[in-house]
């Protein structure tokens, strides 16, 4: 349990034993010199900062010989100071919720929020990408420079669809990578992880685009039902093993639904994350499972905001024609008849990249969003006992099939 802060008259006073201090490149961090931890969030205020990236006209920066501490030194006054002279011009480093900006709408595409941007040098990690919104997010982010990681099951229809991104711009497609990863088992998600830490080392995006629609009862190889598994367990799993590769630069994209809000659930059991046959209904597990993806963004949010993470998860759009709808005959059929009323896998993609790429959501996190815009989510999915108890709940099952 975390102690309480002293009272302040100052929201933005720094409690005793914590230290402000800021890194080369601006971002601003505080140093608890009480139980000699860190983190990217004010103690008070939970809230980011960043500073001007360069020292204030007459200031420079120096290494002490005696003590090899970094000193900064006022040319003019000869003052020195262990104390970066930036953080008196620190600002917060996003708005507040309320004060964002609605720059886009259902009709915007993915390429028309990415449009001026330079992603070059960034890494995108993106599940189930190979077809459909996932692949649209992946060919937007690569057109603009981002370094793309394929995390796939199907390794011939992943470097099918990177061929046709090296085909549209060849810069592009060199940038893409092919990660083999089946989220139906955990064997394989760990192996994944293993092989993103060994040939990355950071991570600007996690994007869980992933998911399957209207399954036949089924279980995976580690014995849960396999659209909870795909949809969240190895996800969860995923992100857990990644986590040295994310830090306060990093963004976590969750792609659920609006179907969420159909979900029954109140609270949670192993068997109502993972039912039996005789309680499985496909649409049941599929809205159950948007709203774990919903649930775990909120919670993960909330464990790693002192990291400086940002979290989000997302609606994309209803009844976007893609390959979702491939298990069973009359969802393909439903999906046809009402194509020409739904969005474009583009548009439908919009979501996920202004979530993973907009400048104005810097330092915010545990939000959902619809038509590139912040909505509430259902109210079953913002209840804090939900969302702690599918933590511990996946924490559980995943620690069960490693033993």
């Amino acid at each position: 349990m975390s102690v309480p802060l002293p009272e302040s008259d100052s929201e933005d006073e720094l409690p005793p034993a914590w230290e402000e201090r800021a890194t080369n490149d601006g971002f601003v961090y505080y140093v608890n010199h009480h139980d000699k931890s860190t983190q990217w969030t004010h103690p008070r205020t939970g809230k980011m900062k960043r500073v001007s990236g360069d020292l204030p006209l007459g200031w420079t920066k120096h290494v002490e010989e005696s003590t090899g501490k970094i000193i900064f030194l006022d040319e003019k006054t000869q003052r020195k100071s262990y104390t970066d002279p930036r953080l008196a011009f620190a600002v917060e480093e996003s708005a507040q919720v309320g004060e964002l900006r609605q720059r886009f709408d259902s009709g915007t595409s993915a390429l028309q929020v990415l449009h001026g941007r330079d992603l070059s040098g960034k890494v995108a990690l993106i599940t189930g990408c190979n077809a459909g919104i996932g692949f649209e997010t992946a060919r937007s982010l690569a057109l603009h420079g981002c370094e793309i990681i394929f995390a796939c099951r199907n390794e011939t229809a992943s470097k099918e669809a990177i061929e046709r991104i090296t085909k549209e711009k060849s810069t592009a497609g060199q940038k893409c990578s092919f990660v083999k990863l089946d989220l139906a088992s955990l064997e394989s998600t760990r192996e994944c992880a293993a092989q993103v830490k060994s040939r990355w080392k950071h991570l600007d995006m996690l994007i869980l685009n992933a998911g399957v629609f209207a399954l036949p009862y089924s279980t995976t190889e580690d014995g849960f039902e396999t659209t909870f598994q795909v949809s969240h367990l190895s996800h969860f799993l995923l992100t857990t093993l990644l986590s040295e590769l994310l830090d306060h630069t990093s963004r976590i994209v969750v792609v659920s639904s609006e179907s969420h809000r159909f979900s029954m659930l109140t609270k949670l059991s192993e068997s109502d994350l993972s039912p039996p046959p005789n309680k499985y209904w496909s649409m049941v597990a599929y809205n159950n499972a948007k709203l774990f993806n919903v649930l775990f963004a909120a919670e993960l949010a909330r464990r790693w905001k002192t990291r400086g993470i940002s979290v989000f998860s997302l609606h994309p759009g209803n009844m976007v024609s893609s390959q979702i709808a491939r298990n069973w005959w009359f969802y393909r059929v439903l999906f046809a008849l009402v194509r020409p009323f739904t969005k474009s896998l583009q548009q439908a993609a919009s979501t996920t990249i202004y979530c993973a790429t907009a400048h104005e959501l810097n330092g915010l996190t545990g939000l959902y969003f619809n038509n590139c815009y912040v909505c509430e989510p259902s109210g079953t999915s913002k209840s804090k006992r939900m969302q702690q108890s599918l933590w511990e709940l996946s924490e559980q099952l995943v620690e069960r099939v490693a033993k």
